[in-house]
């Protein structure tokens, strides 16, 4: 098999005081934190969309990425070709698991027929690349929002024949992420949405998005499919109200509909705060009712506004972040990079440093979220701030055991409140004692 990132070797943990781009600086997989090791908290993940298929375009210019590998056919033998090369950066990078939309690593057909034959060709290669190096599929899904079939969304379509079109191509992706392993299957609604309120049943729309997805976790039971069924929330682009707006938003869809136990939620970081919230925000809402299922790292650029899908190098956030993981036991599915190279970034040594790079940083925040839990100063200052509702009212408040006559009582006989410092600045300090 021909090498394709010749002059590059796997890249090896060297420490923190290394000078050498292509090596782990805190990243060291067998290194124990909290009882387990690195890789076993983080388990990492490359999105094959990006680092494979990602071209450097965007709203306004063409791609900028030209790879040797790809000759730019529409055929199966390139996209073999781009496996057999994805799985080589795979090992050579040391992630233990990749993820997929059945677009990108096999083309599209002129029916839905040869879309699946085409897809069954790459699947039996990806399987045998996936036994031969013991890379793993964290999670599948389908492109259910670049096709111009789906212009006016998937299963939200007010078009039945285009839902039935991605009920049936839904199937089938779920039917290969079987057959591959994949410890999960996401659904990321691009398009379930809507532009204007005019021609828009959002009440229909709804229903319908509910009996889709109800209809999945049912096929996922018939094929025996033991994986996580996931939704990732996004706020808007390209669509101008999307449905699945945030992760609280989601949860509350789901609760309406009686889908709560069929799904978790896979949270991406520049989604979250596309919606206005930080990433720790939406991780941790998810978590504290026990449907964080996996993460997409990445993060957006500030001053631009819109999804970057950036490779995350910043410390604090991933100290947040990996907090709200460790204080729940872990990642159910994993964490998987959904982020690119910048436009101006071409060479095939900046894919390695990207990945190293959010490696590196999930890695340090991993370590600082769990000195800092185990410290349990943090832990202490919050539960002191929560203290009154440990004991008389406050203890009748949160067992359901008062009422407003008797919180009127209470509160005539106390009088006004004292005012309680926030001491947020003091929280920022400790925290950045630990990053």
């Amino acid at each position: 098999m021909a090498e394709y990132f010749s002059g590059i070797s796997k890249i090896k943990y060297e420490g923190p005081d290394s000078k050498n781009f292509l090596a782990f600086k805190h990243y060291n997989a067998d290194q124990k934190v909290m009882g387990k090791t690195m890789k076993d908290w983080l388990k990492f993940s490359v999105a094959y969309w990006h680092t494979f298929r990602g071209t450097g375009s965007d709203p306004f210019g063409p791609g900028t990425i030209k790879r040797s590998w790809d000759d730019g056919s529409n055929s199966v033998e390139n996209a073999n070709r781009r496996l057999d090369v994805a799985f080589e950066f795979f090992q050579k990078l040391g992630t233990p698991y990749w993820c997929f939309h059945d677009r990108d690593i096999s083309p599209e057909g002129a029916s839905l027929a040869e879309s699946n034959k085409n897809l069954d060709q790459v699947i039996a290669h990806a399987k045998e690349l996936q036994k031969q190096t013991g890379v793993k599929l964290l999670w599948g899904t389908a492109n259910l929002f670049s096709n111009p079939r789906y212009m006016n969304g998937a299963s939200t379509n007010p078009d039945s024949h285009v839902f039935a079109y991605a009920a049936a191509q839904v199937k089938k992706a779920m039917e290969v992420t079987l057959e591959l392993g994949g410890e999960g299957y996401v659904f990321w609604g691009g398009r379930e949405g809507y532009q204007s309120f005019l021609n828009t049943n959002m009440k229909r729309e709804l229903d319908h998005f509910a009996k889709f997805l109800r209809m999945a976790a049912d096929y996922k039971k018939e094929i025996g499919f033991k994986g996580t069924l996931l939704i990732e929330p996004k706020p808007k682009e390209p669509t101008k109200h999307q449905y699945d707006f945030d992760a609280a938003t989601v949860m509350g869809f789901l609760r309406t509909y009686g889908l709560e136990k069929e799904y978790q939620l896979n949270i991406e970081a520049n989604h979250a705060t596309l919606a206005g919230h930080s990433f720790e925000h939406d991780l941790e809402i998810a978590s504290r009712y026990g449907m964080l299922g996996s993460i997409d790292a990445n993060t957006g650029d500030p001053q631009l506004g819109w999804d970057t899908d950036q490779f995350n190098m910043d410390v604090k956030s991933a100290t947040l972040a990996m907090a709200v993981v460790l204080n729940q036991g872990g990642i159910p599915v994993g964490l998987n990079f959904d982020a690119k190279v910048r436009r101006e970034s071409t060479d095939l040594d900046d894919l390695f440093f990207a990945h190293i790079g959010g490696m590196d940083t999930f890695a340090r925040g991993l370590v600082n979220a769990a000195k800092m839990l185990e410290d349990g100063v943090l832990k202490g200052w919050i539960k002191d701030r929560y203290a009154s509702y440990d004991s008389d009212i406050g203890a009748k408040i949160e067992s359901g055991s008062t009422n407003f006559k008797e919180l009127e009582k209470w509160a005539l006989a106390a009088g006004e409140p004292k005012q309680i410092s926030g001491k947020q600045e003091k929280y920022e300090m400790l925290l950045n004692q630990y990053t």
